[in-house]
């Protein structure tokens, strides 16, 4: 059976495009990669959890530019509309079904690690590099269809972002950058994970797998 096609963006901002369209937290910039995109859920698909199709890793920058990792099962705009032009540079192109056929792949993602606590139903996050660590190592495999090899995966910044949602809602997202070696286990399962992206938080900036295909593995020996 075919695979639907995904499309892999880059989306550039400069110095004018960040003050003009007021990206100052995680939720503006929400708004605006999402505004790449025609909306094709119905309000009953997003109450219901259907996946937006769009998930996207910040990568920062300063305040003359920014750059904005996407991966989409549509194509984005060629930029955001605001009133008389069009702001931002989006570069995009199609992903070779065939790149996701390796065995092994070099990633980095940021992650928003819980668990729900069994007493209350609340999802609260994992503190500590060990503790993350560990909630990484027993979840991948289950739940995003690859197992992460262990002497490989490092966890580096970890923080807590804050800001304000729709209708001045109050929400903190926990992230954690990992980079490692995974090893597929699950070929239909780590597609959907690579499609989706993993974990929560992923509609501010989580759970978008990058990954580089491994192709003669000099870790082959630790995936036995």
């Amino acid at each position: 059976m075919s695979q639907p096609t995904l499309y892999a963006s880059v989306l550039h901002l400069d110095r004018h495009a960040i003050q003009t369209l007021k990206i100052t937290d995680s939720y503006s910039l929400h708004r605006v990669v999402y505004s790449l995109f025609e909306d094709v859920r119905s309000e009953s698909d997003k109450q219901g959890h259907t996946p937006s199709g769009i998930v996207y890793a910040d990568k920062g920058g300063n305040r003359l530019e920014r750059q904005v990792l996407i991966l989409s099962d549509r194509e984005p705009a060629d930029g955001i509309p605001a009133d008389d032009e069009c702001l931002g540079e989006v570069r995009c192109k199609p992903i070779s079904p065939s790149f996701l056929d390796h065995p092994h792949y070099q990633f980095q993602v940021a992650i928003n690690p819980t668990r729900r606590e069994n007493a209350t139903g609340r999802r609260l996050p994992v503190k500590g590099r060990e503790a993350i660590t560990e909630w990484f190592l027993e979840r991948c495999e289950p739940s995003w269809g690859f197992r992460t090899l262990p002497a490989t995966l490092e966890v580096g910044r970890v923080d807590v972002d804050q800001f304000k949602g729709k209708q001045d809602r109050d929400i903190t997202v926990a992230k954690a950058d990992l980079r490692g070696v995974l090893e597929v286990t699950d070929a239909q399962l780590f597609r959907q994970s690579f499609a989706r992206g993993i974990g929560r938080g992923r509609a501010f900036g989580c759970g978008l797998l990058q990954v580089v295909p491994v192709l003669d593995s000099p870790f082959a020996e630790f995936a036995k």
